[in-house]
């Protein structure tokens, strides 16, 4: 059983409470820029053992009358179609998954707005898109010399020159799909605009990485380096904070970075900066509500195990840098973890060893025990593991065949004689769909498919990348999967 160690009530009580704080402490418009992610928080949920990934949305929607939701996207990341990686979907199909979530629970999304734009075609086509599906859409453009030269951001060839975000409510939500998209930045700009019109504003920051009062090398503050490796982002001493009030707390580079442009735009508002700090901006209390430092320690050096191996498989696909992998070893050694800590992996190698070198790979179960799969005929590696999972938490003996031949082999006949696969092997999907089909007449095939909750959170590894329909199940099984960064055929043309 995954051990808990945060306290999910009582942040949702004590995080409330200081949204609420914060927006009678401005009095007028307040924009909350909200990082990481507003609806399901994989990453949190991971690191923080008992941490519900739909915690942010649970308190936003008790102040649905209030808010609005503006979500920002990076025109760059439409331009390279980048993905999310716990979704495996890209950033402007998560932007429109994003806004009919928020919609079903009855909040106000008020408009889409492009970052950093010059004209990228595909951001321009999904703008068009957007519009077409009644969504209002605003650009921002790069600003020269971001964000050192204050005196030009701070002005109408600044921030001036970015769309003004029409809003209507008192509480503005600025989220975006994943990290550096760009929603301080939308914030600060919207400060500008209202204080040329005559608009009392002010602006908070509900980040929950890196946690500002836990150690700067606490594992929890280190995997979200390891989540944001691509972006280059370091935690850091909060400089300002330490001066102010002689604290250590922690923070990371860009909002150190950009604290003298927040503190030079309210000081044009008000006159003066109500905050001292970057650390000052934020509401965030999650480390408040950390009961079980041990269990999270131990799932947040998971987690920079599995950034690592990700990273690995990325290079090997193309789609990652040397810099990546390298900053994630780095972390993984100011950890002390290796991949001896992820116990899955040497099973799975092993596993692999014992078949001639075939592709192999291996679960943890939710009380410790590891389960192997073996690449057969009829069947690849995270198919056979999936068969032998459910088995496992149904109490079904291991010799049971849960799917017969006969039906396997007429499906492999369509696959390879009418569909085009070389492949002949059922992938995760199918097996658990000729499963279901079983369960119609076999109560022991129906067992098995009531286990599927039970492998939600469990560890999994394999010894060759899978291919995309694999992969995308394990995702929505809500199984952490880490691949070794090599494939199973030499062949260079894959799909």
């Amino acid at each position: 059983m995954i051990k808990q160690g945060f306290n999910n009530e009582k942040y949702i009580q004590m995080q409330s409470a200081r949204i609420k704080e914060r927006i009678e402490q401005f009095g007028g418009k307040l924009y909350l820029e909200f990082g990481g992610k507003l609806y399901d928080d994989n990453h949190a949920a991971r690191v923080l053992p008992g941490f519900q990934p739909d915690s942010k949305l649970q308190m936003l929607i008790e102040l649905k009358d209030k808010a609005e939701i503006v979500i920002v996207i990076n025109a760059g990341d439409i331009e390279k179609n980048k993905v999310r990686g716990d979704l495996g979907i890209t950033y402007d199909l998560d932007t429109l998954r994003l806004i009919d979530i928020f919609r079903g629970v009855g909040l106000f999304v008020g408009s889409v707005v492009l970052t950093c734009y010059h004209n990228q075609p595909a951001a321009t086509a999904f703008q068009k898109r957007l519009e077409n599906l009644g969504v209002k859409v605003y650009r921002h453009y790069p600003i020269p010399g971001y964000p050192s030269d204050i005196n030009l951001i701070v002005s109408d060839d600044g921030y001036g020159k970015n769309e003004y975000i029409e809003t209507e409510k008192q509480l503005v939500v600025v989220t975006a799909p994943g990290p550096g998209s760009g929603k301080m930045a939308v914030c600060l700009s919207q400060l500008y605009h209202d204080h040329k019109r005559g608009i009392e504003a002010g602006y908070a920051k509900f980040e929950t990485f890196p946690i500002w009062n836990i150690p700067l090398k606490h594992p929890v503050n280190m995997a979200y380096e390891a989540a944001t490796a691509d972006l280059n982002d370091v935690n850091m001493i909060d400089p300002y904070h330490f001066e102010a009030y002689g604290e250590t707390t922690v923070n990371y580079n860009r909002d150190v970075e950009i604290f003298p442009v927040l503190s030079a735009i309210f000081e044009q508002i008000l006159g003066e900066s109500p905050y001292k700090s970057p650390t000052d901006m934020g509401v965030n209390m999650a480390g408040n509500c950390i009961d079980d430092d041990e269990a999270v320690t131990r799932a947040a050096n998971q987690e920079i195990i599995r950034r690592y191996y990700t990273a690995l498989c990325n290079r090997k696909q193309g789609v990652g840098a040397d810099g990546e992998v390298f900053k994630l070893e780095l972390l993984m050694k100011q950890a002390g973890v290796t991949a001896l800590d992820r116990p899955v992996i040497e099973s799975a190698l092993k596993k692999s060893e014992e078949t001639g070198g075939e592709p192999a790979a291996a679960i943890e179960m939710p009380d410790g025990k590891i389960i192997t799969g073996k690449t057969s005929s009829l069947l690849g590696a995270s198919s056979a593991l999936m068969l032998n999972a459910l088995k496992y938490l149904g109490g079904i003996d291991d010799d049971i065949h849960l799917i017969s031949p006969t039906i396997i082999e007429p499906i492999q006949k369509l696959k390879v004689g009418h569909l085009g696969n070389r492949n002949p092997r059922l992938h995760i999907d199918e097996v658990l769909i000729a499963l279901s089909i079983c369960a119609a007449t076999d109560e022991k095939a129906q067992l098995a498919l009531d286990q599927l909750e039970g492998l939600k959170g469990c560890e999994a590894h394999s010894t060759v990348i899978l291919a995309s329909t694999d992969e995308k199940m394990f995702k929505k099984l809500g199984i952490n999967l880490t691949c070794e960064p090599k494939y199973q055929t030499k062949k260079l043309y894959r799909r």
